[in-house]
């Protein structure tokens, strides 16, 4: 039994197509990244598997059942547009969670007394909710999000206005929720946060799932082809289009994108032939590269010839 699925579900605003035809599968146990471009689809879909809004057509399933009623208990859903009530005191507002989800009153404010704990907010629990910085906040709801012990965690943009310190504590209590076995979805701009996180992946462009499945086996398929090189000189081999594809320089250091049927180690015999080469280095492409080069090429193929 996977955490979630959707099956061939659409989506429309009008004119607009939010999500076409989306097939995506997460399985239980695992930490997923819902990646895409602004407007790509990411926010409607987490919204459709919420049970927020309903898909036009096609069918959602959690945890193997519809996504409605009593299973929606076992998930923890943090929105992208945060909302608290800020009249409320912390500590209060937390133990409403629990109960909402289905905590006796008195086990919701123990656990939100401990997690308060943890983030170090110990001394904010009797505050009201308006009193926190727009951090604290952000912490106050990622509490609420765990606070029942979930089964799915979905969280859209998770590190959106914490700090680093506030954003690693968030990574490793990620990290604890995936070892006690609940399953963690995130959608997120921050490619290096996912690349250190994530077991699986989809990335979504216009509304369709055009790339996942696990993080290493995606990276495998762009093969290691960037070439990383520290140099001393003028390196005109670079502005050669039949043997560079692409390249960011930084002075005394590059990293090229070599031109289809071009090894690295072509790179390196034109290079040590007009510059100095102090470091070489084949690399996998990042995760951002991938985004890059798969958004870059949905869109090209929409352009008409």
């Amino acid at each position: 039994m996977n955490a979630i699925e959707l099956d061939n579900v659409w989506k429309s605003f009008g004119e607009t197509t939010a999500v076409a035809g989306l097939d995506l599968v997460v399985p239980r146990g695992c930490i997923f990244g819902l990646l895409g471009p602004n407007g790509a689809g990411k926010t409607t879909t987490i919204r459709m598997v919420m049970d927020i809004i309903a898909p036009d057509r096609g069918e959602i399933r959690v945890l193997g059942q519809p996504n409605s009623g009593a299973i929606l208990d076992r998930v923890g859903y943090l929105p992208e547009e945060r909302g608290l009530y800020p009249k409320m005191k912390v500590i209060e507002l937390l133990e409403l969670f629990g109960v909402l989800k289905g905590l006796a009153r008195q086990e919701a404010r123990a656990r939100a007394a401990d997690w308060l704990d943890r983030f170090g907010l110990q001394d904010w629990g009797d505050k009201k909710v308006e009193q926190l910085s727009r951090g604290m906040q952000q912490k106050v709801m990622f509490i609420g999000t765990i606070l029942h012990r979930p089964d799915v965690i979905i969280l859209d943009e998770p590190f959106s206005g914490l700090d680093p310190i506030s954003s690693t504590e968030v990574k490793e209590i990620i990290l604890e929720q995936k070892e006690r076995g609940a399953t963690v979805v995130f959608s997120t701009h921050l490619m290096e946060q996912v690349e250190k996180l994530c077991d699986e992946i989809c990335l979504i462009n216009e509304g369709k799932a055009v790339l996942q499945g696990r993080l290493a086996e995606v990276k495998s398929r762009f093969g290691a082809r960037n070439v990383l090189l520290a140099y001393d000189g003028q390196p005109d081999f670079l502005y050669d289009t039949s043997l560079v594809a692409h390249y960011d320089d930084y002075g005394h250091y590059v990293e090229i994108q070599p031109a289809e049927g071009v090894s690295p180690q072509a790179i390196l015999e034109r290079a040590v032939r007009e510059v100095e080469v102090w470091r070489f280095e084949v690399k996998e492409p990042s995760l951002h590269d991938i985004f890059i080069q798969v958004v870059k090429g949905e869109a090209a193929r929409e352009v008409p010839a």
